[in-house]
């Protein structure tokens, strides 16, 4: 990235909440706020439950916002209506978890790549809709011969490939990956995540990657979003991330990512965290994750710690930091 780094997506203060079947409403996302920067891709992970999904979809425009702004480059998303909305449509798209629920069952996958060509009016011609299903094809390591198939007939790196394709058939800016390879073999994941760096490097994509698996968002992104239980407790660039974590959430997620070298291994201290998740609807007065901390104070229980940079680029919301 340049000095000088472009804003694309802006998130401010966006609140996301659900009510709840028995009562109450289910604080998804509670005042989260974050930049992503043309040219860049920002991971995004914590546990299952956190509210990531919650916080790229709601950003996307896919689930309407409880509250906060969610501006991309410069515009409103959840104020756009009508052309504006198709135009962001076609700038931003996303690859889903689940290559198996997100591709439609009863259509080729020519037809698939195709849908959103055909939208927005991208082919001039039938041969030249064929001939840019065909390229997209080639480019995500399949073949044209595939094109007539149907999803079932494909595994599930295969599919994730039709869906990759379905997504830059439109020619986007912007990509949410939400979480694209968890639903794959871990033999196909690494796999799946080289094709993306190599497409984002070619083409100047800017990319949201959701995913829980820490080792591999390392290696896709530029800059690691950390949340827990709506929130957002940790935020810096990658390597610095991992070289040397602040919030004792991130300390205790790092801690589990297995290292090959049997001696370091079995020396390194493992944080194994203790007591039971709080509820997202009825989550703690003060810092949502004192319950299991083992750095936790009095302040930790009354009063929530805002997201501060504490040093240049690195923000944390603890009050221990």
């Amino acid at each position: 990235m340049s000095e000088e780094k472009q804003p694309l997506l802006e998130v401010s203060h966006l609140k996301k909440y659900f009510k709840a079947s028995g009562g109450g409403v289910v604080k998804a996302v509670d005042d989260v706020s974050f930049t992503i920067y043309k040219g860049e891709t920002l991971g995004m992970v914590g546990e299952s439950g956190c509210g990531k999904t919650t916080c790229g979809r709601t950003a996307m425009g896919l689930y309407p916002k409880t509250g906060g702004e969610v501006r991309f480059d410069g515009l409103d998303v959840h104020a756009l209506r009508g052309s504006e909305k198709m135009k962001f449509a076609r700038r931003a798209q996303i690859i889903f978890q689940d290559p198996y629920a997100s591709l439609d069952p009863r259509m080729t996958v020519a037809d698939i790549i195709a849908e959103g060509i055909d939208i927005h009016h991208l082919a001039k011609s039938r041969e030249e809709r064929t001939e840019r299903v065909y390229e997209l094809l080639e480019m995500v390591g399949l073949n044209k011969e595939h094109a007539n198939r149907f999803a079932h007939e494909f595994s599930g790196g295969q599919r994730q490939r039709v869906g990759i394709a379905r997504a830059f058939a439109v020619n986007p800016e912007f990509i949410m990956c939400d979480e694209p390879i968890s639903a794959l073999d871990v033999s196909i994941q690494a796999q799946i995540v080289n094709l993306l760096v190599k497409l984002q490097r070619e083409m100047g994509l800017t990319y949201l990657f959701i995913a829980h698996d820490l080792a591999m968002v390392k290696h896709i992104s530029d800059r690691i979003a950390v949340m827990y239980l709506g929130t957002l407790v940790e935020l810096t660039e990658a390597e610095h991330l991992y070289e040397n974590p602040l919030h004792p959430y991130t300390q205790a997620l790092l801690s589990a990512i297995p290292i090959p070298d049997p001696d370091v291994e079995l020396k390194r201290e493992r944080i194994k965290l203790e007591g039971d998740i709080p509820s997202p609807i009825n989550p703690p007065a003060g810092c949502r994750f004192a319950g299991r901390c083992r750095c936790v104070c009095d302040r930790c229980r009354t009063e929530a710690p805002a997201l501060r940079e504490v040093e240049p680029g690195h923000f944390v919301a603890c009050h221990q930091v």
